[in-house]
């Protein structure tokens, strides 16, 4: 079975950047093919910039680098989105493949099953 954990909402506005990167390291344990997409907001949470203190929340877009550790290698960011956020030259934690809006709707159409966050 093939997982998409798609991440498209502002880091710590709410939980779920936070749940999501728990639940994605995870399922990382019981199955191999897992692919992740950050879109629309979503690409904020790869932001090098973050400084979650002020609002006393805790830096969890640090831990984005151990996908690496847990062999998790199909990181897509939509890169119409990154133009979208004035973000397209920012600095970013991890490596990922930028893709067009209609290569990650077709990544996405590859996937059995995708959780959002």
């Amino acid at each position: 079975m093939k997982l998409g954990y798609v991440f498209k909402s502002f880091p710590h506005s709410t939980s779920s950047g936070r749940e999501g990167l728990d639940a994605l390291l995870a399922a990382s344990a019981y199955c191999e093919d897992i692919s992740v997409f950050f879109i629309k907001e979503g690409v904020t949470q790869l932001l090098g910039s973050q400084d979650p203190k002020g609002i006393y929340s805790r830096d969890y877009a640090p831990a984005f680098k151990l996908m690496e550790l847990y062999d998790i290698e199909n990181v897509y960011l939509c890169e119409a989105s990154l133009n979208e956020m004035g973000l397209a030259g920012a600095e970013l934690l991890i490596e990922t493949e930028k893709l067009s809006k209609p290569e990650i709707a077709a990544k996405l159409h590859e996937c059995d099953k995708l959780l959002t966050f």
